[in-house]
């Protein structure tokens, strides 16, 4: 069984920045896919972010030149550094990693908002 732990999230003013973390446990093969998506209430599930244990990664095009991915392999954990948030920005954000099947974490919330 595999268990992710987000946090980081918070509420930020438009501009701001917010690091968000996830760390998983249990049994966790390697090759895998680490990422975060995000939700907003009404809306399907987006795909923000995600990097594989070799390091290839992709990015939305709203995110794009303002989030960035990394992780630590020995860890099993992955970040979302996000700078220059905006209100659409706000969302409830997910953590998974694939190993063989996609597993989530629980989402921590991200509010953007004077």
């Amino acid at each position: 069984q595999v268990q992710l732990v987000e946090s980081g999230g918070g509420l930020v003013q438009p501009g701001g920045s917010l690091r968000l973390s996830c760390a998983a446990s249990g049994r966790i093969l390697s090759p895998n896919t680490m990422g975060w998506y995000r939700q907003v209430p009404g809306k399907q599930r987006e795909l923000v972010a995600s990097s594989t244990s070799s390091g290839s990664t992709t990015y939305s095009d709203s995110v794009k030149g303002r989030f960035t991915i990394s992780r630590d392999n020995a860890k099993n954990t992955v970040y979302l550094q996000m700078n220059s948030l905006k209100p659409e920005d706000t969302a409830v954000y997910y953590c998974y990693v694939v190993v063989f099947v996609k597993y989530w974490g629980r989402g921590t919330q991200v509010t953007v908002s004077s």
